[in-house]
């Protein structure tokens, strides 16, 4: 099989334009995250490292068809901000920025479009937005926290804290994050201050695990892509009064 870049920004114009074109792009994914404090053993690129991870993941799945573009690496972490170095956008300034990302892809032909999320201080604000943007770009736009596919049962089967889980994943900084590191990108855990943490939790994580949610994640969110291509998940579109 073509091995087809899955980039927006690493297609030249022709490249894009004919991919379109011929209609092997289907869908394009956003991702969107946070650059914010990660307690002592996690980079503050966490979430957004991890959601970029799985968008591309997914897009590599069902290439052809799926195009990952340049998000927005900052999210809304006011709730940080005492931690030095965490970067936040307001609400206003995130939703303006997230608003125009969607126009542009609507413009380039896009029709089926999803805002994957990877950090919790996103969603309250993109969901009471979205019937708004719904209404303005008329296409099927899907806001996903890349976590919502996990459930009860996975995280039993995979984190020694899952009796407090889904309502509390995907924590922060604590054992599924600290296992998505561990598995995705290992050099940004420092292990020194790992095993100086104090919640056993966060010691039990293993690499081993990690893997095995991303590897589930990125099937169910695969599969939720899929749907929105083939038009079997399609969220009712508002009408729109100009």
């Amino acid at each position: 099989m073509t091995n087809h870049e899955v980039l927006l920004g690493k297609l030249t114009r022709r490249q894009f334009r004919e991919r379109m074109d011929q209609g092997h792009l289907a869908c394009c994914i956003i991702p969107v995250g946070a650059i914010e404090q990660h307690l002592e053993h996690l980079c503050m690129e966490h979430d957004w490292r991890s959601v970029n991870h799985v968008a591309v993941a997914v897009a590599q799945r069902l290439q052809p068809q799926v195009v990952v573009t340049q998000g927005l690496m900052a999210g809304i972490s006011e709730h940080h901000m005492t931690h030095k170095g965490t970067l936040s956008l307001r609400p206003a300034t995130f939703l303006a920025a997230l608003e125009d990302l969607i126009d542009s892809m609507v413009r380039a032909g896009f029709k089926q479009i999803l805002v994957l999320n990877g950090h919790g201080g996103n969603v309250a604000v993109c969901q009471a937005a979205w019937d708004q943007l719904l209404r303005r770009f008329q296409v099927n736009l899907h806001f996903l926290p890349y976590w919502d596919v996990l459930d009860q049962n996975d995280a039993r089967q995979f984190l020694t804290s899952g009796h407090q889980l889904p309502d509390h994943l995907p924590g922060h900084a604590e054992e599924f994050e600290t296992a998505f590191a561990l598995a995705a990108f290992p050099e940004n855990v420092d292990q020194k201050a790992l095993a100086g943490q104090a919640n056993p939790h966060l010691t039990a994580a293993t690499a081993d695990n990690g893997q095995a949610l991303i590897d589930r994640v990125v099937d169910r969110v695969s599969d939720y892509v899929r749907e929105m291509i083939s038009g079997k998940r399609h969220l009712p579109v508002p009408p729109y009064y100009p």
